[in-house]
């Protein structure tokens, strides 16, 4: 290995490009409506659920529900350790850009 090029450690749960996406997008706010989400990342529920569930699992995002206007409504957002897993990561990728 190259002396110049330090080592850098990517983290596998927020590496699929899916979750990248989320991370990436729920990092800038505090939360963001389930609904929301799927379209910009022009996605099915299912598929949204499933990349949701690893973050979940790992400690990365939380979920909650509430009625709003009627109807049950899902927010998303990035725990204090999906945060800064995130941050890490994105280090990592520019400095793997350099």
């Amino acid at each position: 290995m190259n002396a110049d090029v330090p080592a850098v450690q990517l983290d596998p749960v927020v590496h699929a490009p899916l979750r990248l996406q989320v991370c990436a997008l729920l990092a800038g706010r505090e939360n963001l409506e389930f609904a929301t989400l799927r379209e910009r990342l022009d996605v099915s529920e299912s598929v949204l659920s499933k990349h949701v569930k690893v973050l979940q699992a790992a400690g990365y995002a939380e979920v909650r529900k509430a009625t709003r206007a009627g109807r049950q409504r899902t927010w998303l957002a990035l725990t204090p350790a999906g945060r800064a897993a995130f941050a890490t990561h994105a280090a990592a990728l520019r400095i793997l850009l350099r």
